[in-house]
């Protein structure tokens, strides 16, 4: 199996383009500084991955910015911080604030040139539209959870994506997902029957981070660390 035998790279965005845990991170930080929690990053992240989870599940007709208004509700409590609803919802639209990794606009113009690029994100349609200024590339389809209704890893959000790409004349074979969640992408991915590309942006760290951990045994097509690594392993390929 080679890069080259496909068409189109579908992409998650948040921890695979954005770099979602230190945007995480940046707002939660100075909050729990405030009322003196000695949190470390990954108490804060792993505390997130939990809840993330949970209210997605429970609310998946809510708006990601609704979820992380509801998700800063229930940190209050899990921590007894006084309730302050302002701050919910300024960490619910904070994701406009979340910077790209440092990658991610050079490699996707790369990838550009011999792909077809699509997002499916679990976020809504303009909160993706601000980060996607940060990832300065046109892509061919952006499909959110507002659009599907529902969030990964419900296989609902890859049916439809394979159905979108199938109206565009790709079939699921010519598809290469591509994400850094194996919670919310490469798990639910491969059971679609996708072949996919694990970007491990946490390769050399520890801990799970802010996705829910994963138990299976899970055997992603390709693994790099960056999506750098990608465009090295894509020229790579094209020079032999």
């Amino acid at each position: 199996m080679k890069l080259q035998d496909f068409e189109v790279l579908t992409f998650d965005c948040y921890g695979t383009l954005i770099d979602w845990e230190r945007g995480i991170v940046n707002e939660i930080r100075p909050w729990a500084v405030q009322h003196g929690l000695a949190l470390s990053d990954d108490e804060l992240l792993e505390t997130f991955a939990e809840l993330e989870a949970k209210h997605q599940a429970a609310m998946p007709g809510k708006l990601y910015p609704d979820i992380l208004a509801s998700i800063f509700r229930e940190l209050t409590l899990r921590w007894k911080i006084p309730e302050n609803e302002e701050s919910a919802i300024a960490f619910g639209k904070s994701i406009e604030r979340w910077p790209a990794f440092n990658d991610s606009a050079t490699s996707l113009q790369y990838l550009k040139k011999h792909y077809k690029l699509v997002i499916i994100s679990n976020v809504d349609r303009d909160s993706f539209a601000r980060s996607n200024e940060k990832l300065e590339v046109k892509f061919d389809k952006i499909i959110t959870a507002q659009d599907v209704g529902t969030y990964k890893p419900d296989p609902r959000n890859f049916e439809y994506m394979i159905n979108q790409l199938a109206q565009m004349g790709v079939s699921k074979g010519k598809i290469l997902h591509t994400a850094q969640s194996l919670y919310h992408d490469i798990v639910p991915a491969i059971a679609a029957g996708l072949t996919t590309m694990w970007i491990n942006r946490r390769k050399h760290k520890t801990g799970s981070g802010a996705t829910a951990i994963v138990t299976e045994n899970i055997q992603p097509d390709f693994e790099v660390a960056s999506l750098a690594e990608f465009v090295s392993m894509h020229q790579a390929e094209l020079r032999t």
